[in-house]
């Protein structure tokens, strides 16, 4: 049998406590509630968790299977897997609206109130008591657990204040100062980082989770709570900052472990979904999907370097920030040159670094490298990862001669000529710098003749790179660029070791 629900266009014919009973209203615990209107999302085949990508066979039933279990939840998993996301839509399983005695601290349901407010009022006026009516919107509640949150933030304390101000004595429940916890009653309660709570404060938690009461300051009152806790948890806190005690731990009933995305298909959805690209910044610049790609490519690479300290993870947020910086480089230059739009080059993930260099934790080894240089080794592992997609192997050319479709290319570089990549050159110079390259186009017509101009223009720059990752040309970063010259010049030209200053070329990398 199917319970009474409410939305807001009832809120205003029902007003007391009376209107509620002949409105057929029953109670219903959060959890129960939960489950009910998964149950139904799920009979009529809705999406439950909107714009969460890569669970769907993962993480996602786990959590389904928690609700219907109606459990307390621990989202356990590295840094930027969307924990916080999951259970911020876990209000959309809320019903629109639930009565509440008006006034009350603690929502307290009309036909089950907790507070001594709550039950003075209804003894009072009976029928007749004011409802007000709470938003599912407003039934959530989130705190980072810090190592300066007390019990009394979380569960109350004694308020003397109140206490003077209502000239009552400290024995009357009425000065108790509620915490976030009560005042969370038939709420979401979503403590983040759980394992940097000091053991003390995990500790005061006990009796919420399995008898759903609690205590304040030596008073005997019993506050049956009805709250759905949700948990977030980095496997790196139990190591380094801090641990969930075990009998906490063991009042959780279901951990649902996350993961990043597997694929870069699910990398770029959620890039591009979460990434606050702006309409004018679409307009002037286009990001073609090879870039798209190497963006999600990018983090996957650092997942798995060895400068990078895997425990901490790599957030889902690099992504997100390397793409926006990606655009807005390729934006600058159009603005620098007074062009009407511009294409993101490769390039142009030079300005991406910034987003790496905050984003990945490094291992002992990383740190003596520093940052930046591990930065643009991500960035050329990057490369050289993606350059088999589209070309052939460069190691397996080298023993072909005559087809080594790469040989007039590094020819036209063995004989001594260079080209500059620079990041503010026009659209014109751009394209003029890699036609100037002998068979660096034909390479590109032979292998991707459909592709659109621009198109072509973005993977003859491509191989010029990818070349230079497979040790076939020298890569120099300059000034404001980067420059491409033969690799065994680059190596035995005594220039390169000269100790003057030189305004424009750094050394190799």
């Amino acid at each position: 049998m199917s319970r009474k629900k409410f939305s807001e266009k009832d809120t205003s014919s029902i007003q007391t406590l009376g209107d509620l009973k002949k409105a057929g209203y029953e109670p219903i615990s959060i959890k129960q509630e939960l489950r009910d209107n998964l149950i139904q999302k799920l009979k009529d085949k809705d999406t439950v968790f909107q714009g969460i990508w890569g669970y769907e066979e993962t993480v996602i039933p786990d959590l389904e299977r928690a609700i219907l279990s109606r459990h307390h939840v621990n989202l356990l998993g590295l840094r930027g897997q969307a924990k916080t996301r999951l259970a911020r839509l876990m209000v959309k399983l809320l019903d629109e609206v639930v009565p509440v005695v008006a006034g009350s601290e603690l929502n307290d349901d009309p036909m089950q109130p907790l507070s001594k407010y709550a039950r003075d009022l209804i003894a009072e006026k009976g029928d007749d008591t004011p409802v007000a009516w709470l938003h599912r919107d407003d039934r959530y509640t989130e705190k980072l657990a810090t190592p300066d949150v007390s019990v009394a933030d979380l569960i109350g304390d004694v308020d003397p204040i109140k206490a003077a101000s209502l000239k009552l004595p400290y024995s009357d429940e009425r000065v108790i100062h509620y915490g976030l916890i009560p005042r969370s009653h038939r709420c979401i309660f979503v403590i983040n980082e759980l394992p940097d709570l000091q053991a003390r404060i995990q500790v005061a938690l006990f009796n919420i989770l399995q008898e759903g009461d609690i205590q304040i300051r030596g008073f005997n009152v019993r506050l049956p709570l009805d709250i759905q806790f949700v948990f977030t948890a980095n496997p790196e806190d139990y190591t380094n900052r801090g641990s969930i005690v075990t009998p906490l731990k063991d009042r959780i009933d279901s951990q649902i472990i996350t993961h990043y995305p597997k694929s870069i298909e699910i990398g770029r959805k959620i890039t591009q979904q979460e990434a606050r690209v702006l309409d004018e910044q679409k307009s002037l610049v286009a990001v073609n999907d090879v870039m798209k790609d190497m963006i999600e490519q990018l983090a996957m690479e650092a997942r798995q370097n060895e400068y990078v300290d895997i425990k901490s993870g790599v957030s889902a947020r690099l992504t997100i920030s390397a793409y926006e910086n990606l655009v807005s480089a390729a934006e600058l230059r159009a603005l620098q040159n007074g062009e009407p739009n511009t294409q993101a080059r490769l390039g142009d993930l030079w300005g991406v670094i910034p987003a790496i260099t905050g984003k990945v934790e490094l291992v002992y080894e990383g740190e003596q490298e520093g940052p930046l240089i591990v930065a643009q080794n991500l960035i050329g592992k990057t490369v050289r990862s993606m350059f088999l997609n589209f070309f052939p192997d460069p190691e397996k050319m080298k023993k072909q001669k005559e087809k080594n479709p790469y040989k007039s290319i590094t020819d036209w570089f063995g004989a001594g000529n260079t080209v500059d990549v620079m990041n503010d050159s026009t659209n014109i110079d751009y394209k003029d710098s890699l036609l100037k390259v002998t068979g660096l186009q034909q390479l590109i017509e032979d292998y991707h003749g459909k592709e659109s101009y621009e198109m072509k223009l973005f993977l003859m720059e491509f191989a010029l790179h990818g070349l230079a990752e497979y040790s076939m040309l020298s890569k120099n970063i300059l000034s404001r660029g980067l420059q491409f010259k033969d690799l065994l010049s680059s190596m035995f030209n005594p220039s390169n070791f000269s100790f003057e200053d030189d305004e424009d070329e750094d050394d190799d990398y």
